[in-house]
Formats: C-alpha cells, sequence, structure tokens
C-alpha cells in the first residue's frame, strides 16, 4: 500500500518515530535468530507501523509476543518471501499488495487459512485466490493537483490522463519512477488500465510534455510538488487519493490540494501465514488481529491506507477530504504477473531516451 506499497507507503514520515519505538519494543534479533516458542514473527515491508497499545493488546489477549522483521519495500518482501520459500524467515507476511501477489501465490509462499472475513472484506478478495491471503487494507494511487497554484495562474486543473498530455500543462507533473517506486509502479498500472497495449504512445507523449520521473514518491512529492516541503515548482505530482487530508492548514476547513478520481488504480494490501511457519496458530492469530475493529480503526492515521472492514469510522479530515474513486482503472493481477518485467523494460527504454 505500499506503498503503496499501496504500499510501499513512502510517505507514513510522520509516523517513522512510532516505527521506531515499535521496532524497538517488539524485534527481537535478526533473521538468524533462534524463534521462542510464545513468539510469532511478522515478516512486512518497512512501513508497518500499528501504535504500540495495539500491538500489546494482541500480545496480552493471544499470549504471543509480536516479533516484526521489516523487508524492504512491497516489491523486496515479496521476492524475498519467494526466495525462501518452504523455509519462511516467520510465520505470517503483510504487505503483499494486488501487483505482487500472484507472485506470491505461484510460488506457495502462502498455506491456506479460510480466515473469517468482516463485513465489506470480501470484495478486496484476490481473484483466483484459495483462502491464502486476507484483504487488510486498500487505497488508490492518483494524479494530485496543487488548486491553489491553479487558482493563482487563472488555469484550469487537468481532470484525466488524457489532459496531462495537453500543451497548457507541459513540464507540470512529478511522477515517481515505476522501476524504483511501488506508487509508480502502480500509475504505470493505472495507464496500462486505460489505454490497454495503446500505453507505450501515451508515455511517449506524456514524456514528451515535460513529465518529471523522480527515484520515488518522496523526492516527487516532498521535493519537487509546489505543496510539497520542499516547494518545488511542479503543481501536478503522483501521490494518492488520501493526500488531500495532509494538505488541509491549521485553521482552514479547506484542502488545497485534490485528487483527480478519474486518474486511480487501487492497490490492496494482504496478510496470511507461510508455508512452512513454525507457529501456525500463532500467524493465524495475528491475521485475525488484522482485521479486528480496532487495527481496521488506526490504519489510516498509522498506514495511511483505508480500512477493508466496512463501517470503520474515518479521522474527520479523511471523512471530508479522503475521497475513493468510484471507478478506479485495473489490471487482473494474473495479467500483471505474466507481463510485469515485459512492461517495466519498455518503460525503462522509453524514460531513457
Amino acid at each position: 500500500m505500499s506503498a503503496r506499497s499501496f504500499h510501499s507507503f513512502a510517505r507514513v514520515l510522520a509516523g517513522a518515530a512510532a516505527a521506531s519505538s515499535l521496532a524497538a519494543c517488539s524485534v527481537v534479533g535478526g533473521s538468524g535468530s533462534p524463534q521462542a516458542a510464545t513468539d510469532v514473527v511478522l515478516v512486512t515491508h518497512d512501513s508497518f507501523v500499528l501504535p504500540k497499545p495495539l500491538i500489546r493488546q494482541f500480545e496480552s489477549e493471544s499470549g504471543y509476543h509480536l516479533v516484526v522483521r521489516a523487508s524492504g519495500d512491497g516489491g523486496t518482501l515479496t521476492n524475498k518471501l519467494v526466495l525462501t520459500q518452504g523455509d519462511p524467515n516467520g510465520d505470517v507476511a503483510f504487505g503483499v499488495d494486488n501487483t505482487f501477489a500472484t507472485r506470491a501465490l505461484d510460488a506457495d509462499v502462502f498455506a491456506p487459512y479460510d480466515v473469517t472475513l468482516p463485513p465489506g472484506a470480501s470484495q478486496y478478495v484476490l481473484p483466483g485466490d484459495d483462502h491464502r491471503l486476507a484483504p487488510i487494507d486498500n487505497g488508490n494511487v492518483c494524479v494530485n493537483v496543487d488548486t491553489t497554484w491553479f487558482a493563482t495562474h487563472h488555469l484550469a486543473a487537468p481532470r484525466s490522463l488524457g489532459d496531462l498530455v495537453r500543451p497548457a500543462y507541459h513540464g507540470l507533473l512529478a511522477v515517481p519512477g515505476a522501476t524504483t517506486s511501488s506508487t509508480g509502479l502502480a500509475f504505470l498500472l493505472g495507464t496500462i488500465g486505460r489505454y490497454g497495449d495503446a500505453w507505450p504512445a501515451y508515455w511517449q507523449k506524456l514524456l514528451a510534455n515535460g513529465a518529471l520521473v523522480t527515484d520515488g514518491w518522496s523526492q516527487a512529492y516532498e521535493t519537487d510538488f509546489t505543496q510539497g516541503g520542499g516547494h518545488g515548482d511542479r503543481p501536478i505530482v503522483v501521490s494518492y487519493d488520501s493526500s488531500p487530508a495532509d494538505t488541509v492548514p491549521q485553521g482552514s476547513s479547506t484542502s488545497t490540494t485534490k485528487a483527480l478520481l478519474d486518474t486511480c488504480f487501487r492497490q490492496v494490501e494482504y496478510a496470511g501465514v507461510l508455508t512452512g511457519a513454525a507457529n501456525v496458530p500463532g500467524a493465524r492469530a495475528f491475521v485475525d488481529f488484522l482485521l479486528s475493529p480496532a487495527v481496521q480503526k488506526a490504519l489510516p492515521e498509522s498506514m495511511y491506507v483505508f480500512p477493508v472492514r466496512s463501517g470503520t469510522p474515518l479521522p474527520p479530515t479523511w471523512a471530508k477530504f479522503a475521497v475513493q474513486p468510484r471507478h478506479p482503472f485495473s489490471v487482473s493481477p494474473a495479467r500483471i504477473t505474466a507481463n510485469r518485467d515485459a512492461w517495466l523494460r519498455q518503460w525503462s527504454d522509453l524514460v531513457s531516451r
């Protein structure tokens, strides 16, 4: 969500301190450390963050001690899980998203667990999955615009992917790279969902119109975006549907940015019991915990993602400014698995010309 995920969710900067505290209290040694009988080992991406009281609640109620082993972004996490299939570095994994999930399933990384899903979660189940992955959160990678910049410059903001190649928006877009950022990969997939096999022609036009390709979300948003901390000069950026909730000035009732809901690609993050896990009951208990009302409620403010459990209350700014698209672009997980490497090679060739 990983970003989104969705994750790789590099924008969880505000939670970095909390993440460090969490890691300090929960991680007990590296990958080679022996596992105690009461440990349940979570393998996850670097952006995993939950409030410490929730972790203590899990440990108190389940009797297990949670060990967290971070393994890079969502893509790196998936690769490591595949390489350690059958001899995993933990009991349970969280953070594999729909852009990588079929690769993990094809490699039998996850064992069956017929978890009881909460209301609303079934709509996020991975197509073709056989009770191995439980959907935990979701979010959308969307083009965001600085509404104040466009008002000041008396220019109508773009509304669609097609608008981004118009001369009026030349040199205004910053986009994370697809090979170096899960956010960038999700945007690439969104353009494939929109344009199909004609996506390279769209990207040629986008690059010719002055799109700036950055290494990751942080550079695009925090450095180059006009509403980022770096006071950049690009008023259009690829970010998330929840980003406008973070750009509400103190004392204001209006966000300074807006997500373009006709440009979005949905990401879903999953959790599952690892094949060969030493502590299967503990792994199942943690998957159940991630779907509990308390964790689902904490997801927006801890990892900047939406819960999958319907009826979960959202923070006030999210309820008003984090609007989700009704019809995001999609590409089937199986098609992504079959074509991901080829698409990325094509994209790299286009960007390097």
